[in-house]
């Protein structure tokens, strides 16, 4: 019974560890986002999400051992036998596991809903990967039902193996991908618009970010502004400044402040590039040239207007606004001071996507050529009567079947934060109409969704796995009753006898005596067999 309990534990321990890492290696999309929320958690800068990838890689592995050999034992009809260091080894790593995967539901359950998403570009082909597993582990099943003596033992494990296998092979009913479609029906390929800039090339919201955007030829970029004490609009995403500038340095005692009580001439002090290159919040500083890695490390903080000017030729905008203080001078004039600016730069009105609430009606009077975004999450009918004719939202927010509704309304979608090539694809299939992206110069050079399959052929392939996944089960399950049928109880001494060709006579004998008061103690020999025994003197 313990050892049942144990094997019960290595396998939930299994399970386990492998859906946190699935979800640790699919949400590498938005390990940026991650590092930051535990930045501002924990008042400092430092990369997560590589360590914790390595912990739980190293943890899976681990567990995925001790399960192999644990089968390997059942295969040769043999007891675990766990050793107390793997026990609270893997006691250890499943109370890991689970106390790390309640905290993230805890702490940010929205990045749940990226497994959902990954599994819309996965399903398929991990359908397929588990059929190959099961189908292999039949060979363990169809031994352990042959040896098994008991009726009611051998349909329990039939049962339950084949209540497994029927569902793997009806899992594809519920599996819904927008790439398994006919390629004609593919819409266009979604406009990438730039985070903050080229944020993986250069540090974000600075000019060299901004610039970096344009070389790529982004479709548009996206930038956060606040204005300065003295009524200067400057891009800046924190509330303060101590994740992007050196204001501990230059300014100790201001540190955490917000960075709208600081005057414009106190601003223009701060570096705003060193810390990309120390950080290194995307792992690519190191593969800048000579000349960028330079300009970056001297980067300033950046204007509204110098950013318009680099931009305002050939490349769409999209403005976020801070909140400010109540206490700062422009609180409620801000917005004003900030469309004057945009205005004053020569930027036509069509490329500026307004997606602040604040003052609408005042921004369409002063503006009206502005695309109001939104970014709630609204009906159609609800976004004609506010006028809005975009929607700004996280990719977690919107379903398939809502860009379908979105679309047919005439209404576009902007999605964020978007960087790796298989999540673009997904939204690609879906027909989402531009994404906003850290990872732009790279998104710029997928041609095409990483995998588009008609439903004919997706079907052809799906009953075809099936179709040879039970032709190999039933096989394995006919060998395996003919091979070890006649065993009734497969012990180590049956194994020893069967391999004594070549031993002496007497310890022929030896195991001979003993396999047959293994059969007498488990009440296998007939009466006439046991007088047998007692005539010849055993």
């Amino acid at each position: 019974q313990w050892e049942r309990l144990w094997f019960l534990i290595l396998t939930s321990s299994f399970f386990l560890t492998l859906v946190w890492f699935y979800f640790w290696w699919e949400i590498h999309n938005d390990y940026n986002e991650i590092n930051w929320f535990l930045y501002n958690r924990m008042g400092y800068w430092s990369d997560w999400s590589i360590p914790i990838l390595v912990t739980t890689a190293a943890g899976f592995t681990y567990i995925t051992v001790l399960l192999i050999l644990a089968l390997c034992h059942i295969a040769v009809g043999q007891q675990m036998n766990l050793h107390w260091l793997h026990k609270i080894g893997l006691i250890t790593t499943l109370i890991t596991t689970v106390v790390t995967m309640s905290s993230i539901a805890q702490l940010w359950d929205d990045e749940w809903e990226m497994v959902f998403i990954s599994l819309q570009a996965t399903a398929p082909f991990l359908h397929i990967g588990a059929l190959a597993a099961v189908t292999a582990l039949s060979w363990l099943i169809a031994g352990q039902f042959a040896r098994t003596e008991k009726a009611t033992s051998q349909m329990l494990v039939f049962t339950a193996y084949l209540a497994v296998v029927v569902a793997l092979y009806l899992v594809p009913l519920t599996i819904s991908s927008p790439c398994i479609m006919e390629k004609k029906a593919l819409g266009p390929k979604p406009a990438i618009i730039g985070h903050r800039g080229a944020p993986m090339l250069a540090p974000e919201n600075t000019l060299m970010s901004f610039q970096k955007a344009v070389e790529q030829k982004m479709y548009g970029v996206q930038a956060d502004v606040v204005l300065s004490y003295d009524g200067v609009p400057f891009l800046m995403h924190d509330k303060t400044l101590r994740r992007t500038t050196n204001v501990e340095e230059v300014f100790p005692e201001r540190a955490y402040e917000h960075s709208s009580m600081f005057n414009w001439t106190d601003l223009e002090k701060l570096n705003a590039g060193e810390w990309f290159l120390r950080n290194d919040p995307f792992w690519t500083a190191g593969s800048l040239s000579r000349s960028d890695y330079l300009e970056a490390a001297n980067q300033s903080v950046c204007k509204l207007a110098d950013m318009l000017e680099a931009i305002k030729d050939n490349t769409s905008l999209i403005l976020n606004f801070q909140d400010l203080p109540p206490a700062h001078p422009y609180y409620s004039t801000y917005i004003n001071i900030t469309l004057e600016t945009i205005l004053a730069s020569g930027i036509q009105q069509q490329a500026v996507m307004w997606l602040p609430d604040t003052e609408r009606q005042l921004v369409r009077q002063i503006a009206p050529g502005f695309q109001q975004t939104s970014g709630l999450k609204l009906d159609a009918e609800r976004m004609r009567e506010k006028g809005i004719v975009k929607l700004n939202l996280r990719y977690t927010k919107v379903t398939n079947e809502d860009v379908r509704d979105y679309t047919m309304a005439n209404l576009s979608v902007n999605l964020y934060t978007v960087n790796e090539p298989w999540l673009y694809s997904i939204l690609w299939c879906a027909g989402v109409q531009s994404v906003t992206s850290d990872s732009s110069h790279v998104l710029r050079k997928v041609p095409f969704p990483i995998w588009l399959m008609p439903p004919d052929e997706y079907h052809l392939i799906w009953i075809t796995s099936d179709l040879i996944s039970f032709i190999v089960i039933v096989g394995v399950f006919i060998f395996q009753k003919w091979r070890l049928g006649s065993i009734r109880t497969y012990n180590p001494e049956q194994i020893m006898l069967s391999a004594a060709v070549r031993r002496s006579s007497r310890d022929v004998k030896i195991m001979k005596e003993k396999l047959i008061f293994s059969e007498i103690n488990n009440g296998v020999e007939t009466t006439d067999e046991l007088s047998l025994c007692s005539e010849n003197g055993y």
